[in-house]
């Protein structure tokens, strides 16, 4: 199968808008149903908090001094070889 190329099929090959139609149909047609999920303000904000709590304790964040006891870097202010 050297050489060939992957044709892009269904969703993939259609263009952004036609994509987007598709997607607002589908959003339309559940809405109608009564099967779409529609957030309530306390709701909203209640994920909003979860997301950003969890944003917080991830790679942006700074070290404390807590973070580094155990990692095995030395307590800034002591010198290698003077036990405490």
């Amino acid at each position: 199968m050297e050489g060939m190329r992957k044709e892009r099929r269904g969703f993939a090959s259609m263009s952004a808008e036609k994509q987007r139609e598709i997607a607002s149909k589908g959003g339309r047609a559940a809405h109608e149903k009564g099967t779409a999920h529609e957030w309530t303000p306390d709701e909203a904000r209640a994920a909003g908090r979860k997301g950003g709590q969890i944003s917080r304790g991830g790679r942006g964040r700074l070290p404390s001094d807590s973070d580094m006891r155990g990692s095995g870097a030395p307590d800034a202010g002591t010198e290698p070889g003077r036990g405490e």
